[in-house]
């Protein structure tokens, strides 16, 4: 009935009995755990194995890749130098065929003139296919020595020269653009002693 106080206390307890099943239900729900939480629980040690792990892989891979790059390199050089030999090759076969003609020439005729000119129009074709690779004679009789560009295998005391002028080419020298190929052999003249002591005795009067 309204107003009974019996009812009051009934209404009274329930509601008490609710409260305390909604705060044991509110406490058996677990908390949200943090999606980084695993990581940061695992174990240090697992932890660097993974880490050495991934390094390891990193590193096998960059070695593969530098292995790869080297190879490729030194293929691209051999061809490089084998597409140049080719190349010098087929710029002087023309000059080894007309040097066969020449003597094929030379042993059925006596004439020595015709000879000697097909021997030097073979010469100057040499010249010329060496020309077209970039690859030139080291001057040299009547030139100053230069140490970088020849090599005096004599020297020779003359009065008619400056010491250190090129006398004579042993054989010749050839450079490609700033790369020196041979040097030239040469005979270089130097002064004689006689003189340089008379010029002492001058210079010293």
């Amino acid at each position: 009935m309204p107003g009974d106080p019996s009812n009051t206390g009934a209404a009274r307890d329930e509601d008490a009995a609710g409260g305390e099943g909604a705060s044991e239900k509110a406490a058996s729900v677990p908390p949200p755990q943090d999606p980084q939480s695993g990581t940061a629980d695992m174990d240090p040690l697992a932890q660097a194995q993974a880490d050495a792990a991934r390094m390891k892989d990193a590193w096998l891979r960059t070695a593969a890749d530098f292995d790869n790059f080297r190879k490729r390199a030194r293929k691209e050089l051999e061809d490089a130098r084998r597409g140049g030999r080719e190349d010098l090759l087929r710029a002087v076969l023309p000059v080894f065929d007309n040097l066969e003609r020449a003597i094929q020439s030379a042993q059925r005729t006596p004439d020595v003139k015709a000879v000697s000119d097909g021997l030097s129009m073979v010469q100057r074709q040499f010249v010329e296919s060496l020309a077209r690779e970039g690859i030139v004679r080291v001057p040299t009789v009547g030139r100053a020595f230069d140490p970088s560009v020849h090599e005096a295998i004599q020297q020779v005391e003359t009065s008619d020269h400056e010491p250190g002028t090129v006398l004579a080419e042993v054989q010749p020298g050839y450079t490609q653009g700033e790369r020196l190929v041979r040097a030239a052999m040469v005979v270089v003249a130097k002064g004689k002693a006689g003189e340089s002591a008379d010029d002492s005795d001058e210079s010293a009067s």
